[in-house]
Order: C-alpha cells, then sequence, then structure tokens
C-alpha cells in the first residue's frame, strides 16, 4: 500500500480529531487507498512517524507514500485548496 495517514485514536484535542476527520474524509472522495497507522498503540510508531517526517515534535496526522514524507494537516489542507493533492501525496 502507497499511502500512509498515522493518526491516533486517543487524543483529547478537537483540533486533532477534526483535521484527521478531515483528511480521511478527502482521501476518501477521491477515492485514494491508505493505509491507517494509529500511533497510539506504541511509542515506538509516534517515534517512527517523527522520525520518517524530521520532526521530533510532529503530531498527527501526517501523510507518507511509502516511507518518503508528504507533509501535515497544514500541508495537505493547502495541496486540496490548489488542486494538487495527487503531486502532494506523490501519486502523479
Amino acid at each position: 500500500m502507497g499511502i500512509k495517514l498515522y493518526y491516533t485514536t486517543v487524543t483529547a484535542s478537537r483540533t486533532v480529531k477534526s483535521q484527521q476527520a478531515e483528511v480521511i474524509r478527502i482521501l476518501e472522495s477521491k477515492s485514494i487507498k491508505y493505509e491507517l497507522v494509529d500511533i497510539s498503540v506504541g511509542g515506538e510508531l509516534r517515534d517512527e512517524m517523527r522520525s520518517k517526517a524530521g520532526n521530533p515534535t510532529a503530531v498527527p496526522p501526517q501523510l507518507f507514500n511509502e516511507d518518503q514524507y508528504c507533509g501535515d494537516y497544514e500541508m495537505f489542507s493547502e495541496a486540496v485548496e490548489a488542486d494538487t493533492v495527487d503531486q502532494f501525496l506523490k501519486l502523479a
């Protein structure tokens, strides 16, 4: 599977919850297949996400194509606005 969405099922942050839901909704509306990686199941997954993103304080949602970092919610949102989601996700 190509696209991986690092997310969490355990958060008190309304912002994180709504951003994750928005990313999932858009990926599904564009029929883009993706794999969910829940970082709340173990600290090593959170560390892996942060390491691959190159940001020690990265928070979900974070998007990757295989192991290639695509970006965070803000960058994804900008790609949606510019209608460049395929390029953002390195699908084009």
